[in-house]
């Protein structure tokens, strides 16, 4: 029977290794030091599984081996937990020393007893070693120790081996005596045989035997492996032993001589294995070492033995271990889906808890008549005090709901909190959703990432509409205020009132939480009127009866065989009388196991109370095992976050100095591998076996306190200090890390003289700093089961590596390591990668997010954090396709990287991926990113309560208030609701803010001020005003305070909390202006008065009175206090002089062209001068230091300005309009429309501070953005609409790109932005670069430019050509002007002159590779036109290939100038040699597949031939192989094109729709793809986010995409198996800080009329001229 306290999957493969200690000391020690660690780190990298092997001899002392009892405990512990073999033993020459009985029934004992008597032995040593013991079951004779129980963790009890030999001695002594005895006894008859046989074997006999003997075949096959070493003398003959037999009598049938060491180990080898061989299929290996007779077996034919010991083991034991597990018997314990592996971990914790209950409650009772009640609207809550049992209370009645309403199917959903993984309110939200759908079949699933209020409607429709009264749902909930009172009082919040139908509800509380029960009382006012006893609220749940408690203890000791004395009841009796308590009940049994008969206990023995009981409980691990060990190993098992598992427990020990140095052996060099023994670890966990739960966490198996007061005990008793918790914090965390795996040794102070640590620095000469390997297990992010790389494939057997991802933050959070903690983990792609595959992307994103208001954390890269989070969240299909992620960052992230060069290491790491995948798309340029990333929050009920009011803080806090009368504070991913501690419910007014202060106004007047950046207490305000407060200004510790619709201002002190002083003003006020010197203070009011008060006596200084007589809505103070702009209400600017506060002077008056409208708000940028001011018309900009406008923005058609600001940066206006969803950016310089953010609703309130701007809508919603996000993609280089053409230089590293505008683009590569605008008079309607970059040829309004590239001059202007393309010939002297209106005209680039006029008009004209021929198509014929004389050198026709059919299309040949490629009509492909016109046929394309010539392009060596696009299929020809070729988008092709060097074809497709049901822009808009031609295979996929509009490649390897909005993607391909590109030539590309202001493109201008003018000509010879 399997212990209840061991979970149902099993995720360790546990080995128990059974040998003679004296006989295998060098096996043991290779097989620990080669074997077992390749075999623990096969079974984490294919299996996911642990590896451990208890070798109870692995001590050299003799005095610390475990006695029979614990080791045939830790042979059952192994059988049961293992997930494979758990059993290795080794047999070899030597039988091994006898063991003595732990325990003799008082009778046996006596008689054997007399047979010494009979035979005159004496029995001194015997009678002193056992003592009699009533309270064993039957009463018995026990074996005392002899020594300590584990002197190398006690060093004050260490001994040298002259101390040890008495021991020795006097064990051999009783050994004899009692062989002699048991030798009498069987020749008297007076013992049987078989029952004495246990007095003469050794432990590795009794200990096979105990493990193999009457045991199931499943529990042997393939479970267990035996090896038998044989030595034999080289003449056939096997050697004996030297331990002969005790000789008692003479008589020549003597037992002794029969019960021999050769005798038993000659029946354990050819009897008792044998059989099992042939009845349970036992794998036994024997092994005859041969040793000549002269020299026996020598220690080199023991090596040898050994090392093919391990050979033949690790064979073995490996494929045990794949056989069973890849056969199904134990499968990987990590959990597909999430929904299914919480549950189940949720129901494992249930039987565990459940199989606690002992003792029958009244409440269970209760609890079953709720369930049974119809119509139940409030829960049923359960609410004890510590240790009341009311988690083994609920989950009993959770076991017994299926057997209470048996005449329905409920569907039972519990959660315990005290165990979550996670304790935020969302997160617990998220999986209780998760599991309700699940259980339901509900779908959709509740989005990652969604907010809490969504999460609360989404639960509310899930327990309104799922369950059915055939199909009811019990849910229960416990310990919800355990962990964090606010979490759980906030999922109160989020539960449905009243209870809906067909649900019941049932929580646990403590009564101590006072706030989680008011909260409760407020959410469920129904309890009021609940006067049933099925529909009590509360239950209150006490101690249990003295009476039941004893039958318990009772219980408890008679499972254990043990009983104790009356007097010894007595006592237990009456502690329990003080403290009837189940989990006393616990405790009292194992003190009582301790017990003897002798055992004198009194009142003062017994500790009264749970936490004495542990304490005195603990106090007995230290003396049994040692203070180190024991201390250490519970304090990691408390702090740590989810619990351990047994390999990372014996991990941390073997790591941790302090441990390890109590083995470290006494003088003698000390070893370089060395860890603490498994087997004394194991049986510190025999001993907590009643209060260690083994629980699945993440397919795991961990250990965890049954009972949160343990933990609570330990950090008491070990971890008091806090720098001993952020030690040993800090070890877990380089534990988890992996710093110390993979042979890394860790550095270990010892002394020579004492062999134990010394703490502190090395300063006694006799301590030396020693490296030791612990061997502890690697910690990768994911288990490949082949090499690859971290970022693996789909079909690659990936396991993550979950105990890492869960428990490595938490301690470097705890540790205080927070640059590693973000830099490490929050912006690693690897440590990303792992999470998304683990499915944790809600987790991955809370920790990004959940660090903002966590002390020095929120100093650490704050911003490049949240950045993460947004484009994680945005990114939906994450959540399925994980391994997208480099795909996602390249799209979402690359753009950023100029202003977050933090993030860099991250962008490397996506790099890193390509080149280890070995092919992908790396981003060279970004476009304009598709979308701004946000943070969004919307709060509760927004519909019910819109918002009010906003206002925000200069440390990104918004304060929120709504109709309701609640004030809500926005600081990271979820809003808050800000409360009082006070009984009362405060209903407030307004809140404003000022630097880091708000203050909130509530409805009956009062004032409170809080410091978000200080502590959480408000201060109030004292005030007899009673009107609500219009505006709010603090200056140091002044603060200045102005009412709606009264003439005074109030102003005072924060420290003294009072508003001392009213300065009068003539009307009512609505602007104040208070500088940061605190002297004076002006307040602009109504009729266009501005009032100057002196704040140091509280008097008029000045008063400024405009002529419009306007309210005065904002007054502006130079930055010397010397001048004043004030601005009235209908725009109108008026500047004072103030130099002399008592006498200002006008300066300057500016009315407004639009006097008539109002101004709906004003803002300033200091640092640039600048004043906005908003009408619902236009968005005007004041140069207060020139006193003039500069700059006006009127509102897009049909639409009106609601608020306008100014950027942080001063180079963009942020504005909202009415009716209107979004808020528009502009660029001050340009005027241009950059961006349009999305808020979702109309915007209430536009908020800026220091590094965000944040939209609040009236529906609750907000938004934000970085500052820095929303310059970068606001900066980002655009031309005004969709690109047409992109030509690019021969190197690579400049490009051109036209609109359709008069403006010509030039960028550079290297800086990622345009260099120069080359203008012209008309828009550009055809670009052509020379072949050596040196010519740019442009055509507009019918003229041609020439330009010079490098400089810019315009050298010719050319009119008359009318044409319509423009080609360059590959020397980049001549140029040619193809027109369909006259003569194309063939003429030098450098002077202009014609060269020659081609009568004929050559559709699709190509200039040949050797500058020969104008080659274009006329009449269905190719021509070949010299580009010298005009004429018509050669002519392909296929009506004299016999057929008739015109040529469709043709390309000619880089690499070899005298070929083209032609297509005819009717499908043919030809070769033409055009120098010889020889023509090779190729094949005949099919009907289906004609070639389109708008598509049709040839590699430059005519390898392949890109033919036509049909839908999604790209139809290719392998023209060296004679083949026709087909790749299959995954959409609709909308861009193709053939890669230069003719390797790879690439095409932009449209995604199917809803291909994989993600919705997001990278999945719903095109993508590019990269094809290799050679075989067809993808070499990469990225997708663009937004529509292209021009697709273009370079020689470099280099993809060149234009889009709609006028911005530019340049990517560079890389494919080992095609040929790769230059990685170094990457580096740094795109990644220039965006800046407008420093490097403005240089602007050239064309020449203003002709240079060139051609005479027109006519086609009236065209006929003629072909004709000749």
């Amino acid at each position: 029977m399997e212990d209840p306290f061991t979970a149902s999957c099993k995720s360790c493969v546990k080995v128990y290794l059974c040998s003679n200690p004296e006989d295998s000391v060098l096996e043991r020690k290779n097989l620990r030091e080669i074997v077992f660690p390749r075999v623990r780190e096969h079974c984490r990298h294919s299996h996911g599984l642990d590896f451990r092997v208890i070798d109870p001899y692995e001590n050299s002392d003799p005095r610390t081996w475990p006695d029979q009892r614990t080791r045939h405990n830790l042979v059952q512990e192994c059988r049961e937990v293992s997930a494979g073999p758990y059993l290795v033993a080794l047999v070899g020459k030597e039988y091994g020393a006898v063991c003595l009985p732990a325990q003799v029934e008082e009778a046996e004992f006596h008689t054997l007893l007399e047979g010494c008597q009979a035979a005159g032995i004496s029995t001194l040593a015997v009678q002193r070693s056992y003592l009699r013991d009533e309270n064993a079951v039957p009463p018995s004779f026990c074996l005392q120790q002899l020594s300590h129980g584990n002197t190398q963790l006690h060093p004050e009890k260490q001994t040298d081996e002259k101390t040890r030999e008495p021991n020795v001695i006097e064990e051999n002594e009783i050994r004899k005596v009692l062989q002699a005895a048991v030798s009498q006894c069987v020749q008297g008859g007076l013992l049987i045989p078989e029952r004495a046989q246990k007095y003469f074997r050794s432990a590795l006999d009794t200990d096979l035997r105990f493990a193999l003997e009457n045991r199931p075949r499943h529990d042997i096959d393939k479970r267990c492996l035996v090896y038998i070493n044989r030595i034999s003398s080289g003449q056939g003959q096997f050697e004996v032993t030297d331990q002969s037999p005790l000789k008692i009598s003479p008589h020549p049938h003597s037992p002794a001589k029969a019960l021999s060491n050769d005798s038993f180990l000659s029946q354990l080898c050819d009897d008792f294995l044998p059989s099992l061989v042939t009845s349970c299929r036992l794998q036994v290996y024997t092994t005859i070492s041969e040793c000549e007779p002269h020299s026996g077996y020598t220690p080199a034919r023991r090596r040898s033995y050994a090392e093919g010991l391990c050979q033949q083991l690790y064979s073995d034991v490996m494929a045990l271990i794949d056989s069973s597990l890849i056969s199904g018997s134990a499968s990987s314990p990590c959990a597909h889906d999430v929904s299914e592996g919480a549950q189940a971990e949720q129901k494992e914790l249930c039987s565990i808890y459940s199989r606690l209950y002992e003792v029958s409650r009244n409440e269970e009772g209760v609890v079953k008549a709720y369930l049974e009640q119809k119509d139940t609207q409030c829960p049923l809550v359960i609410r004890g005090g510590p240790c009341t049992g009311k988690t083994v209370l609920l989950a009993h009645c959770a076991e017994q709901v299926k057997r209470w309403l048996s005449d329905v199917d409920p569907v039972l959903i519990i959660h315990f909190s005290s165990l979550s993984v996670n304790s935020s309110p969302r997160w617990r939200l998220s999986r209780l959703c998760h599991l309700i759908a699940h259980e339901y079949n509900h779908s959709p699933y509740p989005e990652p990432n969604t907010s809490l209020s969504q999460l609360r409607e989404y639960l509310s429709s899930l327990l309104f509409f799922c369950p059915t009264p055939n199909r009811p749902l019990v849910f229960i909930l416990d310990g919800l205020e355990q962990g964090s009172t606010v979490s759980g009082s906030r999922i109160i919040q989020c539960l449905p009132s009243p209870v809906p139908p067909n649900v019941k509800l049932i929580l646990s509380v403590s009564p101590t939480q006072l706030d989680t029960i008011d909260v409760l009382k407020c959410h469920y006012p129904q309890s009021s009127t609940a006067d049933i006893p099925g529909s009590r609220v509360f239950v209150d749940l006490g101690p249990v009866e003295r009476r039941c408690c004893v039958r318990m203890l009772a219980s408890l000791l008679e499972q254990s065989g043990r009983k104790v004395t009356s007097g010894q009841q007595r006592m237990l009796n009456l502690a329990l009388s003080s403290c009837p308590l189940t989990l006393y009940a616990r405790l009292l049994h194992t003190h009582a196991l301790l017990w003897t008969s002798g055992s004198e206990i009194t009142e003062t023995t017994l500790p009264v109370g749970v936490h004495p009981s542990i304490m005195m409980f603990l106090g007995h691990l230290e003396k049994k095992h040692g203070l180190v060990l024991v201390s250490r190993a519970l304090s990691y098992l408390t702090i740590s976050k989810t619990g351990l598992t047994e390999t990372e427990l014996s991990d941390l020990l073997s790591s941790d100095n302090k441990v390890l140095a109590g083995y470290i052996p006494a003088g003698g060099p000390c070893p370089f591998r060395v860890r603490v023994p498994e087997v004394d670890m194991e049986r510190l966990l025999l001993d907590l076996k009643g209060f260690l739960v083994k629980r699945t966490v993440t397919g795991s198996q961990v250990l965890c306190w049954l009972s949160r007061h343990f933990g609570l005990v330990v950090v008491k008793r070990y971890l008091s200090i806090s720098e001993r918790r952020e030690e040993l914090h800090l070890q877990m965390a380089d534990y988890f890390n992996g710093r110390w795996c993979y042979g890394t040794s860790k550095p270990l102070v010892i002394s020579h003289s004492t062999g134990t640590k010394q703490s502190g620095a090395v300063s006694d000469p006799a301590q030396v700093e020693m490296h030791v390997d612990r061997q502890p297990c690697g910690q990768p992010y994911v288990f490949i089961s082949e090499p690859s790389s971290c970022f693996y494939s789909s079909t690659e057997r990936v396991r993550v590596n979950q105990r890492k991802l869960l428990e490595l933050p938490y301690h470097l959070r705890e540790s205080g390591r927070w640059e590693e903690l973000v830099r490490g983990l929050m912006m690693s792609l690897e440590f990303h990668q792992a999470m998304l595959s683990a499915c944790l992307l809600e987790d991955l994103v809370s920790l990004l997010e959940g660090g903002e208001g966590e002390g020095r954390c929120r100093l650490v890269f704050p911003r490049e954090r949240a950045l993460l989070a947004c484009m994680l969240r945005e990114a939906v299909c994450l959540w399925s396709s994980p391994t997208e992620l480099p795909t996602v960052t390249q799209v979402r992230l690359l753009p950023f990287l100029g202003v977050f060069p933090e993030l860099d290491g991250y962008a490397e790491e996506v790099a890193q991926t390509i080149w280890t995948r070995g092919s992908g798309l790396g981003v060279l340029l970004s476009p304009a990113p598709s979308s701004v990333p946000s943070r969004q929050c919307s709060l509760p009920e927004a519909r019910q309560f819109p918002v009010t009011t906003a206002a925000g803080t200069a440390c990104e806090t918004v304060v929120v208030t709504r109709s309701d009368g609640s004030v809500w504070l926005w600081r990271g991913a979820e809003a808050q609701q800000l409360k009082l501690s006070c009984k009362t419910e405060v209903k407030f007014e307004s809140g404003h803010c000022s630097g880091s202060c708000i203050l909130v106004s509530t409805r009956c007047n009062r004032l409170l001020l809080w410091d978000v950046n200080g502590t959480e207490c408000f201060r109030e305000i004292q005030t007899a005003e009673e009107r609500q407060v219009k505006g709010f200004l603090l200056r140091g510790d002044r603060m200045c305070v102005w009412w709606k619709g009264l003439s005074y201002i109030s102003v005072g002190e924060v420290s003294t909390s009072l508003l001392l002083t009213q300065l009068h003003c003539e009307h009512t006020v609505r602007s104040v202006t208070f500088p940061s010197s605190g002297q004076f203070v002006y307040c602009g009011q109504e009729k266009g008065t501005v009032s100057v008060f002196d704040l140091s006596g509280g008097f008029l200084a000045a008063t400024c009175s405009s002529p419009t007589e306007f309210a005065v809505i904002c007054t502006v103070l130079g930055e010397d206090e010397e001048e004043l702009t004030c601005v009235d209400l209908r725009g109108n600017i008026f500047c004072w002089e103030i130099a002399a506060k008592t006498a200002p002077r006008l300066l300057k008056e500016c009315c407004s062209d639009s006097s008539h409208i109002e101004v709906a708000n004003t803002d300033l940028h200091e640092r640039n001068g600048f004043l906005l001011l908003c009408k619902t018309h236009a968005i005007l900009l004041w140069d207060i230091r020139h006193r003039e406008w500069c700059d006006h923005f009127r509102a897009p058609c049909g639409k009106a300005f609601s608020q306008a600001l100014l950027a942080e940066d001063g180079h963009l206006i942020l504005a909202s309009l009415k009716a209107f969803p979004a808020v528009l950016v502009w660029k001050i310089d340009t005027g241009q429309c950059v961006l349009s953010l999305e808020t979702g609703d109309q915007c209430l309130s536009l908020l800026k501070t220091a590094s965000a701007l944040s939209a609040v809508a009236q529906n609750g919603r907000l938004t934000r953005w970085d500052s820095k996000v929303m310059y970068a993609s606001a900066m980002v280089p655009k031309m005004g609409s969709g690109l047409r053409q992109v030509v690019v230089e021969p190197t690579g590293e400049r490009f051109y790109t036209t609109d359709g505008s008069e403006t010509l683009w030039r960028w550079s590569l290297q800086t990622g932005s345009p260099e120069a605008y080359f203008l012209h008079d008309k828009p550009v309607e055809k670009l052509c670069l020379s072949p050596d970059g040196s010519r740019l040829v442009s055509l507009s309004g019918g003229d041609i430019y020439v330009w010079q590239s490098d400089t810019g001059l315009n050298l010719h202007r050319v009119r008359g050509g009318r044409a319509t393309e423009i080609l360059v010939t590959r020397n980049g002297r001549l140029a040619v002007c193809v027109s369909r209106a006259g003569p194309s005209k063939v003429w030098n680039l450098a002077s202009g002159s014609v060269v020659c006029n081609v009568h004929l008009y050559l559709a699709d004209a190509q200039v040949s590779s050797e500058n020969t021929f104008l080659l274009g198509l006329c009449h269905g014929d190719l021509l070949a036109v010299s580009l010298w004389s005009g004429t018509v050198s050669k002519r392909f026709s296929c009506s004299e290939r016999y057929e008739c059919s015109a040529v469709l299309a043709f390309r000619t040949l880089l690499q070899y100038p005298d070929f083209a490629i032609v297509i005819a009509a009717s499908g043919s492909v030809y070769t033409w040699r055009v120098t010889q016109e020889t023509v090779c046929l190729q094949f005949l394309l099919p009907d289906a597949l004609l070639c389109q010539p708008r598509v049709f392009r040839t590699s430059a060596d005519g390898s392949f031939a890109l033919v036509s696009v049909i839908e999604d299929v790209i139809n290719l020809l392998d023209l060296s192989r004679a083949r026709l070729c087909k790749v299959r988008a995954a959409g609709p092709v909308l861009k193709v094109c053939l890669e230069d060097s003719g390797r790879y074809a690439v095409y932009v497709c449209r995604p199917a729709a809803q291909a994989n049901g993600c919705e997001c822009d990278l999945h719903t808009k095109p993508a590019l793809v990269v094809v290799r031609l050679a075989d067809g295979g993808q070499v990469a996929k990225l997708s663009l986010g937004k529509s292209p509009t021009a697709l273009a490649s370079s020689g470099g390897l280099c993809v060149y995409v234009g889009f709609q909005d006028g911005s530019v993607g340049v990517y560079s391909i890389y494919d080992i198996a095609g040929g790769g590109a230059v990685r170094g030539r990457t580096d740094g590309i795109g990644r220039a800080t965006p800046c407008q202001c420093d490097c403005e493109p240089v602007q050239w201008f064309p020449l203003g009329t002709p240079s060139i003018t051609w005479a027109e000509s006519s086609l009236e010879t065209t006929e003629q001229i072909y004709t000749t």
